[in-house]
């Protein structure tokens, strides 16, 4: 696979109704709020631009808040209210994908993660970490603004499945 590829790491989630895809035609956006983990600024800085304000025609980001530390992002999750998390792989000294499989087997209802794994040949790593998506550096931005709307209907779709 290249390094424009998104890997699926589950299927557990719900998938839109007809009348929940209807949605994007109405004009009305899945909003998000989205936490992203890296040590790296260049990294923050680059998913933020791939994904920008709308990655999808029918998924807005509403709010990013950045962290820097898994500790910072283990105290946002527990406090805060988030629709997705994006995890680099590659920080350090903790690594996403560690802080993922803490977060899923940790955090009742963890939201979706998606996480940005160091080579496309650490999909398998991706699947140990229990993320919901992958997407492998270099960071392709339509892979990444794509992996971001997948996540963002599914949740969308949850929402209003609960509703």
């Amino acid at each position: 696979m290249g390094t424009g590829s998104i890997f699926l790491m589950t299927d557990l989630h719900a998938t839109p109704t007809a009348s929940q895809a209807g949605q994007a035609s109405s004009g009305a956006a899945y909003q998000l709020s989205v936490l992203l983990y890296s040590d790296d600024i260049a990294t923050r800085d680059a998913v933020r631009l791939a994904v920008g304000r709308r990655p999808a025609r029918d998924v807005e980001v509403r709010t990013w808040l950045e962290c820097a530390t898994a500790a910072a992002v283990i105290e946002a999750v527990e406090t805060g209210k988030f629709d997705l998390l994006v995890l680099d792989g590659e920080a350090s000294p903790a690594g996403g994908l560690g802080l993922c499989r803490q977060l899923k087997n940790e955090i009742f209802s963890c939201p979706p993660v998606l996480v940005l794994t160091g080579r496309p040949q650490d999909g398998w790593l991706a699947a140990w970490s229990q993320a919901d998506l992958a997407v492998p550096h270099p960071l392709d931005p339509i892979a990444v603004a794509g992996a971001v709307a997948e996540l963002g209907r599914r949740v969308g779709a949850l929402t209003n499945a609960s509703s």
